[in-house]
């Protein structure tokens, strides 16, 4: 029996997606727009995902968040980032953020020792909090651009830099290679139903504050990508473009609300 890299295992499936929505997207109307050439295919793939959140990570994540006790939910939620950290670590020396590798590592370590493996944030407390750091912002560091707005089926709102960012976060997963049949899959499902049981609200406030629910979400990842690669310090010209782009989302326009499905 031939191993696999389960990072491209688990990625067959959305890349057979993209590849038929993309097909679907090339007979769109809509005009293209010059920063977002793409918008034909990334509203259909958007209207894909958001289909795929109302019938069924949205039922389970409520679910769970129903019958989970709070601690549970909050020891799932630190074990998750805790292993998230051994990327974070990674990632703050491919950028040569020499200090806050420090930070992380005995971050990740105290809270493995004394943390139930993660399961209690202790380092939080100890004054080593999380950090935000995945293998796109490296790459961004390293100054490769990012190329157009693209919401990959399953994935979300991305990049082409971003694809191969969470391509390379999950093969350096530690997790997905701890047994690549069962473990990816299961700890990875766990996750993704946590992560949507946390922003079971957040989405809410979206859905009935927005105008367009496409724009709203793509400026929003934008901005929240150009915030964590300049590590909050923006250039003159994006931070101008980024209130341009703000003042569009939260203009108090016609709302039209997504309704929740039950």
């Amino acid at each position: 029996m031939k191993f696999r890299p389960v990072a491209f295992t688990w990625l067959r499936w959305p890349i057979v997606s993209v590849v038929m929505l993309l097909l679907s997207a090339c007979a769109s109307d809509i005009k293209p727009n010059p920063n977002d050439p793409w918008e034909g295919w990334n509203r259909g793939a958007q209207s894909f995902n958001d289909g795929l959140d109302d019938y069924l990570l949205r039922p389970i994540a409520k679910s769970y968040r129903f019958v989970t006790p709070g601690f549970v939910d909050m020891g799932v939620t630190n074990f998750m980032n805790n292993v998230e950290d051994i990327l974070v670590v990674g990632n703050d020396l491919l950028q040569f953020k020499l200090g806050q590798f420090g930070m992380d590592s005995g971050r990740f370590v105290i809270n493995t020792a004394f943390g139930l493996a993660g399961a209690v944030d202790i380092a939080t407390y100890m004054g080593l909090p999380k950090h935000a750091e995945d293998f796109d912002q490296t790459l961004g560091t390293w100054g490769i651009p990012s190329g157009p707005y693209l919401v990959v089926p399953i994935l979300g709102p991305s990049s082409p830099r971003g694809v191969v960012g969470i391509a390379g976060d999950i093969a350096a997963n530690p997790i997905n290679w701890v047994n690549p049949i069962v473990w990816p899959y299961t700890v990875g499902a766990v996750r993704i139903i946590d992560k949507r049981a946390n922003l079971l609200s957040a989405s809410s406030i979206i859905e009935q504050a927005a105008v367009d629910r496409y724009e709203f979400i793509r400026n929003a990842y934008l901005q929240d990508r150009n915030y964590k690669i300049h590590d909050g310090n923006i250039p003159l010209e994006d931070d101008i473009e980024q209130e341009l782009n703000s003042e569009q989302v939260w203009q108090p326009a016609t709302i039209i609300p997504k309704p929740d499905k039950k």
